[in-house]
């Protein structure tokens, strides 16, 4: 195969032809006069440099480096999981519960449960942990939510 027997998948969508008379009136679209008039017309950035910068407005607000926790309601765990199962990331993902274990896990919620569970490597809020051990459970290893 040559360079000049490839051909295009999909035929080339031709742009709209202004300015050549008929029911678009005495300035076809394009306005009075200025640079957008013109035929054959290309935009020339008026503002370069430091310039542009000042011109270019500011985006507000923060993004933390902190990576955001996936939370958990405690009522899926009492859904899901088994008297006396053991509760880790990976498997809150095999159960289908979250997504991704890339993110931290946190427990939220304030009802409570009736089955004995074990949470290692997930954070907890203090309401999720007081209803875990007033069931019976444990919570173990308790991972920090990572900073970089």
């Amino acid at each position: 195969m040559q360079i000049h027997e490839l051909t295009l998948s999909k035929k080339r969508k031709r742009g709209q032809r202004v300015g050549r008379g008929g029911k678009r009136g005495i300035y076809s679209g394009r306005g009075n006069k200025g640079q957008k008039a013109r035929s054959n017309h290309r935009l020339k950035l008026k503002r370069i440099g430091s310039g542009l910068a000042r011109h270019v407005p500011k985006l507000g607000g923060f993004t933390s480096l902190r990576p955001r926790s996936t939370a958990v309601d405690i009522k899926r765990l009492e859904e899901k999981f088994s008297s006396g199962e053991l509760v880790t990331p990976v498997s809150l993902k095999s159960k289908g519960i979250i997504k991704t274990i890339q993110n931290p896990v946190k427990i939220v919620g304030n009802t409570d449960i009736t089955k004995k569970l074990t949470v290692k490597n997930c954070l907890t809020t203090v309401s999720s942990k007081k209803s875990i051990e007033k069931a019976g459970g444990k919570i173990i290893a308790v991972i920090a939510a990572v900073k970089k």
